[in-house]
């Protein structure tokens, strides 16, 4: 492999990464814990995400994914939990990669400042592998997999009965728009995060996106009764799914990358995949003067949409939070950005990025251009038949 390691920065260009990469000798005493694994013989991809240092690895044996945290990002606990949940899927025939335990029974494995995780590689291929978030799928075929996949994950985490995540960077919860005032939620979620509630910048931008936010949770308050909790994924981009070829009719053969997994509820879930693949964000990154030229894949929406249908149809009051939800899933995981930023890599830059252009920008994104996203979902909402499997879930 190449030396040269890049990673996937905030405005889409290839950076430096914040974490050096994994080397052959570290492996090595990590794997030794393994031995069930196999020696390292080839670090053979190195992944571009910037919040870890991970990559899949060739063994005496086969080969393995491995990522390594730095312990402020991640502790046993905190990977405890995630494992958990792939466990439990696991079980329930969800198509996850399995976590892999030491010798000694332990699945997160602390050397030095560092833990590691050690998955199994899933069947098919890392077609997205170089996409970042906020790109699009493919193709509409895609999209349509992924909602099928996505649904299939929900059935199986039914009954998966662990609580909310503790407070911990990097985490995609749902918890200040679920709360009937969304003011004293945000403080009490400030108070879990000192460096967020001491930034005078992120106090003002924290008040910014209330405000602008304050319609939409509105129209999502009187039906978050009707949305039962689950433990969901919370970041269902294309490059968080393997593919079973190439091809534009390719289908989805895993979901990976749980990092992000809270007790939430199937609507955030799929907004959050909406979020993520339908709207190109970057687009406005590089241009915030110019939101109406965000491109927003329709076609792809109505895909994924009727994929996810195809195998768990949303109740009415699913589909009528479907909008509203979309335009507020992100909130909570741009600030958990921004108290990375701060909390963890000490970089003010970066920190205002997250409840500057994340968070606020896309507040007054949906308030303005990214209102006709909402009306398509709306009125997707009204029109769509009921199918016999939803009548019979009412």
């Amino acid at each position: 492999m190449s030396a040269t390691v890049k990673a996937h920065g905030m405005d889409g260009t290839l950076v430096e990464p914040d974490w050096p990469p994994l080397t052959l000798a570290e492996l090595r005493l990590l794997l030794a814990q393994f031995p069930a694994l196999g020696e390292p013989i080839e670090i053979l991809s190195v992944s571009p995400r910037p919040f870890s240092a991970a990559g899949v690895v060739a063994t005496t044996k086969g080969r393995v994914f491995v990522k390594r945290h730095h312990h402020t990002v991640r502790d046993a606990e905190g990977l405890h939990e995630e494992h958990r949940f792939l466990a439990y899927l696991f079980e329930h025939d969800a198509r996850v990669p399995r976590v892999f335990a030491s010798a000694q029974g332990e699945t997160a494995t602390e050397i030095g400042d560092w833990i590691y995780e050690v998955h199994d590689t899933p069947e098919g291929i890392d077609l997205y592998e170089d996409a970042i978030s906020w790109t699009p799928f493919f193709t509409a075929a895609h999209a349509h997999s992924a909602g099928q996949a996505l649904a299939r994950l929900h059935l199986a985490a039914q009954g998966f009965a662990a609580p909310r995540r503790k407070a911990r960077p990097l985490v995609a919860g749902f918890s200040i728009f679920a709360a009937p005032d969304p003011h004293r939620e945000m403080d009490r979620y400030l108070a879990d995060r000192p460096l967020l509630a001491t930034n005078g910048a992120a106090r003002v931008h924290c008040r910014q996106a209330l405000q602008l936010l304050a319609p939409f949770h509105a129209r999502l308050s009187p039906l978050l009764p009707s949305l039962p909790p689950l433990w969901t994924h919370n970041d269902l981009h294309a490059s968080n799914m393997f593919w079973s070829d190439a091809g534009s009719e390719a289908r989805v053969t895993a979901i990976i990358d749980f990092g992000l997994a809270d007790r939430t509820n199937a609507v955030h879930d799929l907004a959050q995949a909406i979020e993520r693949n339908i709207v190109e964000w970057l687009v406005l990154v590089a241009d915030a003067t110019h939101p109406e030229d965000v491109p927003v894949h329709f076609d792809h929406l109505c895909a994924l949409l009727d994929g996810y249908e195809s195998v768990r149809p949303l109740t009415v009051e699913e589909a009528a939070a479907l909008a509203p939800m979309t335009a507020l899933c992100h909130g909570e995981f741009a600030l958990s950005e921004a108290d990375y930023y701060l909390r963890v890599l000490h970089s003010d830059g970066k920190a205002r990025m997250a409840f500057d252009d994340y968070l606020v920008g896309h507040a007054r994104w949906f308030r303005g251009p990214g209102r006709a996203l909402l009306n398509v979902i709306s009125r997707w909402a009204e029109t769509r038949a009921v199918r016999p499997q939803e009548a019979g879930r009412q």
